[in-house]
Formats: structure tokens, C-alpha cells, sequence
């Protein structure tokens, strides 16, 4: 494997993963509320893309203006695994043995939000009532929960891997 990929890989991973446990953290700080709007997961997902983009572009000049769609997609995951299993294990860490009550705090949120977006969408009694059921069954921040969801967000990181490289490859000329 090319030094440049495997440390550019390594090094935005650490990044990624560093900026999620920051991020994580003054959510926790300031509102564990804040954890529940829709909004602020996108943005973070934005931000995501944004140093996955920085990732390649700077991936392509260092190997000199051009990288592959395999180059590029190799980074991209590298990064990808490194920054998610960073933030997989703070998670774990923070509801599983630091503070495991923000966990169960954090479930009650989710609950009602997901009740109240259920009302707004006009969704019946039955639906709702069998959602909440499932729900209190459900533990999400379990560590082997955590472990799954991680994944689905590996999977996710290689779709959205899979069309960066495109955007961003750039072959050498033939001739």
C-alpha cells in the first residue's frame, strides 16, 4: 500500500475520530437534548463529508495530481474505520462506565422526540404505541449495540467513500 494513502488515511481517521469525541463531549456538556434533533446530525454528517473531501483533495496533490477511484476509496475507508471505531469506543465508554445514567436519560429523549415526530406525521395511536414498546426493549448505547451501529456506519463511510473516490480520482495520462 502506498505511505501516502496509509498515512493520510491514519492521520484524517485520528482527526474524524478526535472531532467525534468533541463533539460528543459538548453535547454531553451542554445538552444531551441537543443529541436528538435531526438538524444537528446532519450537520455533523456534513462536516464528515467536508473532511472526507479535504481528505482526497489533499490525498491527490501529495500523490503528485492524479489518484485512482482505488486510491481514493482506500483512503476515504481507512479514515473512515479509524475515525468511527475512536468514536465507537468513547461511546461505549461514556454510557457503559462513565456515566451510564446519561444513557438511560438519553433513551427517554429519544422516546419523546420520536413520539412527537410521529404525531407531527399524523401517524396512528396503534403505530405509536407499538414504536414506544419497542423502543423501552431497545438499549441502544449497550456496548454490543454500539458495536453493531458501527457497522451500518462503516457501511454508510464506504457508499459515501464509493462516491467521493469518483468525484475526486483522477487517472494518468496513457501516452
Amino acid at each position: 500500500m502506498n505511505e501516502i494513502i496509509k498515512k493520510n488515511g491514519i492521520n484524517f481517521g485520528i482527526i474524524t475520530g478526535v472531532i467525534s469525541v468533541l463533539i460528543t463531549s459538548a453535547i454531553y456538556i451542554i445538552d444531551l437534548e441537543l443529541m436528538t434533533k435531526w438538524w444537528l446530525g446532519l450537520s455533523i454528517l456534513g462536516l464528515y463529508i467536508v473532511i472526507g473531501c479535504i481528505l482526497l483533495v489533499k490525498t491527490k496533490k501529495a500523490l503528485g495530481g492524479y489518484m485512482s477511484f482505488k486510491e481514493g476509496f482506500t483512503t476515504y475507508f481507512i479514515s473512515a474505520v479509524i475515525g468511527i471505531a475512536i468514536s465507537v469506543i468513547f461511546n461505549i465508554l461514556l454510557y457503559n462506565v462513565i456515566d451510564p445514567e446519561a444513557a438511560i436519560r438519553l433513551k427517554e429523549l429519544t422516546l419523546e422526540s420520536t413520539v412527537e415526530m410521529m404525531k407531527k406525521f399524523g401517524s396512528p395511536s396503534a403505530a405509536i404505541k407499538e414504536t414506544v414498546e419497542k423502543m423501552k426493549d431497545y438499549n441502544q448505547f449497550s456496548a454490543v449495540e454500539q458495536l453493531k451501529g458501527s457497522i451500518w456506519s462503516i457501511v454508510g463511510s464506504a457508499i459515501f467513500g464509493l462516491i467521493l473516490a469518483a468525484i475526486f480520482k483522477r487517472d494518468k495520462p496513457v501516452f
